[in-house]
């Protein structure tokens, strides 16, 4: 046998044993005997270069480090799928789909595991892979074709023994880490003193945002294809017609997936699902459930961010038992005190939750919560950690109830609750804990904007008092942050930069940063508009001229001027100019097209952001809120636009496209 024929055969032999493994899970030899085909076709081919194809299963890895990812533009969007949180929800799902097909009938569904893991696009042209990419705003993903070749479940040539190929095939599929794998991984991390991922998912997406291929080779990356974008060459009638067709190419697809009939079967699928969801080999949080039928996928059409032929059914949030070791206080910037029980760490649907916040003192009382209890806990919506209740049977006899203490546990001092309010406060303003919070507050992104200035270099600034109110800031020099821990001088030298580069900024940055309590950034935004940025009258102001603004109510009336008749806060602004600090000047003669209404923003804009489509109708009047009510006039809807869209056809409010907001503004 000649070279090039034993090289071909060793390529068959290799690709037959990916899809023997990863597609029917029935290996035939041992990863041992594959590591070693695999040696023998990489010294034939270093032998004979000129022997080398792009779809040889050793070419997966060795591409040189990247820059940055380019970007790939979807044929077809990968549109998100709205959600049912409960079984009413699945079975309105139905409903709605008899509704627009106009006539009672039978409909197929396909059902699947909700993977959770990062959704990504593979793209054949001919049966050879050439590109693959992420999910993205569901318009245009990251190109990471480099990263997905390092996974052996792709195949980098479809099959064809079965059946012929598309000439352009588009797969999509989600990218994942299996629970045992990801244990494994993290007892690698911790043996090479490398931080361990929080969670699967977490591990998973960033191994495939990896600039260097060679280190996403080292991941334990699994995938399951089930949807198809674009494809050309080749019609299919239903999608279990393509499920098939893609294991048939060589493509992992779900072995939990089932063709059922009736949305009766839909729910029992779900339940039981949910019953075996710890069980199954990776993380899931919830089913899906799509029409099998493409001419009734069809008919029922999409959405602008989701199609109505499919859905997600969420799972239940997880809960676990776990015992409350201790409660503490955390002080925040405004000074508010907020008891934190510190629990026996347990894992709650794939992260390990060790501290939960119990909000203040009253819902303490309701639940009457102790240290020592036992306490089921869930991850709200799979994500904030709550107490649902106590589990009195395994109180301790000694126990008893828990009261805040009366001084502040950072500086002593007295503990305020005013009167009709459910938080405790700590009235001294030079609280340490205080102090780093208003300074974090101070230099954040929609507040000054100052680089370089994070969480542990604010600690080593005021537990070395060097900066004891925020105007301190601006009298750092590159020696004192030289001396810091982890601050060379270059670091230093750019600190310093940025904060001299911060000092041109606008009324509202520098309001809001200030922290005054119940400003924030529409709130100084509006302000900036009635006093046309001039801060010596906002700081002379009082509370009848306050109320007179549209929009500022009596409450953050009160509390502005509160904080202006503090000699301090007037010193620390007063400093903060004599230290540099320029306001730029305000233009209140843009006409106020949009003046009494109110806009939200949701989706992916093109032209602009979403913050500066805010910014634009601010400026000529209007409000941009973060959620849509009855109260709002318009909803400026992007690609992939979500819940706000929805509720905004509900409501029957006016919808824009991005060019329709564009025209409405000239």
């Amino acid at each position: 046998m000649n070279t090039s024929n034993k090289i071909n055969d060793l390529r068959s032999e290799l690709n037959d044993h990916n899809y023997r493994y990863y597609v029917l899970d029935d290996p035939v030899i041992s990863d041992a005997e594959y590591d070693r085909l695999l040696r023998e076709l990489q010294l034939l081919e270093d032998a004979h270069p000129d022997l080398i194809a792009d779809d040889s299963p050793t070419q997966r890895v060795g591409a040189p480090p990247l820059d940055g990812f380019g970007n790939i533009r979807h044929r077809i969007p990968m549109q998100s799928l709205a959600n049912a949180m409960d079984t009413e929800e699945i079975l309105a799902f139905h409903d709605r789909l008899i509704r627009r097909l106009g006539k009672e009938q039978a409909i197929e569904y396909i059902a699947e595991p909700k993977l959770d893991g990062l959704a990504v696009e593979l793209v054949y042209e001919k049966g050879k892979f050439v590109n693959g990419s992420t999910r993205g705003d569901g318009t245009t993903g990251e190109d990471i074709t480099q990263n997905l070749k390092t996974i052996r479940a792709i195949p980098l040539t479809l099959r064809v023994e079965a059946q012929s190929v598309p000439a352009l095939l588009e797969v999509r599929g989600e990218v994942f880490i299996r629970k045992d794998d990801f244990l494994k991984l993290n007892i690698q991390q911790e043996a090479n003193d490398k931080p361990v991922f929080a969670n699967p998912r977490n591990a998973a997406a960033g191994s495939l945002r990896q600039l260097d291929s060679r280190i996403t080779a080292t991941r334990p990356l699994s995938i399951f294809c089930y949807q198809a974008g674009m494809v050309e060459g080749m019609t299919f009638e239903t999608h279990s017609e393509f499920l098939a067709a893609l294991q048939n190419w060589g493509f992992p697809v779900n072995p939990e997936i089932k063709i059922l009939n009736g949305i009766e079967e839909a729910v029992a699928f779900h339940s039981d699902l949910e019953s075996r969801r710890n069980t199954l080999p990776y993380e899931i949080d919830g089913s899906v459930f799509k029409v099998n039928n493409y001419d009734l996928q069809e008919k029922l059409g999409s959405r602008s961010r989701s199609p109505r032929w499919a859905i997600a059914g969420k799972f239940k949030a997880q809960q676990e038992t776990t015992v409350i070791e201790n409660i503490i206080l955390s002080v925040g910037r405004t000074g508010a005190v907020t008891p934190v029980a510190k629990l026996v760490p347990v894992k709650v649907g794939g992260v390990v939750v060790s501290n939960v916040t119990l909000h203040n003192q009253d819902e303490i009382d309701r639940k009457d919560i102790r240290v020592g209890d036992t306490v089921l806990i869930q991850r709200a919506g799979d994500v904030i950690p709550q107490v649902v209740k106590i589990i009195l049977e395994k109180r301790p006899a000694n126990s008893s109830p828990f009261k805040m203490i009366n001084t502040c546990p950072e500086c002593d001092h007295d503990i305020y609750r005013p009167e009709g309010e459910v938080v405790a406060r700590c009235q001294n303003l030079s609280c340490p804990a205080q102090v780093k919070r208003r300074i974090e507050h101070f230099v954040s992104k929609n507040a000054m904007d100052i680089d370089g200035v994070g969480e542990k270099l604010i600690d080593q600034l005021v537990e070395k008092n060097l900066v004891k109110s925020v105007d301190d800031l601006f009298r750092l020099s590159v020696d004192q942050l030289s001396d810091l821990e982890r601050m060379a001088e270059k670091s230093a030298d750019n600190t310093i930069s940025a904060l001299n580069n911060s000092k041109s900024t606008t009324f509202h940055r520098f309001v809001h940063a200030l922290g005054i309590r119940n400003v924030g950034e529409h709130v100084a935004k509006v302000l900036e508009k009635a006093f046309s940025g001039n801060m010596e009258d906002f700081m002379k102001t009082n509370v009848e001229d306050l109320e007179a603004i549209v929009e500022v109510g009596p409450i953050v009336a009160e509390t502005i001027v509160k904080f202006w008749t503090d000699k301090n806060n007037v010193n620390i602004v007063n400093n903060c100019f004599d230290l540099g600090i320029v306001l730029e000047p305000v233009n209140n003669e843009t006409e106020q097209i949009f003046a009494g209404k109110t806009f939200v923003f949701t989706g992916s804009l093109e032209s602009i952001t979403r913050k500066e489509g805010k910014e634009i109708v601010e400026s000529r009047g209007g409000r941009a809120a973060g959620s849509v009510s009855t109260k709002t006039d318009y909803v400026v809807a992007g690609k992939n636009a979500g819940s706000k869209l929805m509720k905004a056809e509900e409501l029957g409010i006016s919808v824009l496209i991005e060019s329709e907001f564009l025209d409405l503004v000239k």
